[in-house]
């Protein structure tokens, strides 16, 4: 199910940039994405998520960001890395739909008595998001269907967002 939706989104960005010739394509391609940071008593996060996306029309624009998380909490800390694609849809002008296929390698280092253990994994997540809209930014909420509570490097399925492109 995971490598059919995964090729459903690679064939959507594929096929939006067959569409235009290759002289205009540059001037549909909008950047932007994210950038985060956490503080508290003993814990540190950050995260950096640049992202380009091709708007194919005023409804539908498609694309990629690649992602880097680390964070530390005491002596535990995890470093997340990879990449993402990404489909939003205005069906109006100011409500915009996402999919978002997510894959992040994350190493995790947990400080013990005896010596650090180590655990790395790949993450994989899928997130379906609404979002309130107007041509350069969204405010939304998004929702991980693959969230694993043991395995994944977010604290809720359930999760604000704000995308910005230029």
């Amino acid at each position: 199910m995971k490598q059919y939706i995964l090729g459903l989104l690679f064939l959507a960005a594929f096929s939006a940039s067959s569409q235009t010739s290759p002289s205009n394509f540059w001037n549909d391609v909008r950047f932007g994405g994210g950038i985060g940071l956490g503080f508290s008593n003993g814990y540190f996060n950050g995260s950096i998520a640049p992202s380009a996306i091709y708007q194919i029309n005023e409804q539908f624009a498609t694309g990629v960001s690649l992602n880097f998380n680390y964070a530390k909490f005491d002596d535990d800390r995890l470093l997340a890395y990879g990449g993402s694609i990404l489909s939003l849809y205005n069906p109006i002008p100011f409500i915009q739909l996402s999919t978002e296929w997510e894959q992040l390698r994350v190493n995790r280092t947990y400080a013990l008595e005896g010596g650090d253990l180590e655990d790395n994994y790949w993450s994989p997540a899928l997130f379906l998001g609404i979002g309130y809209s107007n041509r350069n930014v969204t405010f939304g909420l998004r929702y991980d269907v693959l969230y694993d509570d043991n395995k994944s490097i977010y604290t809720n399925a359930l999760m604000p967002f704000v995308r910005l492109y230029f």
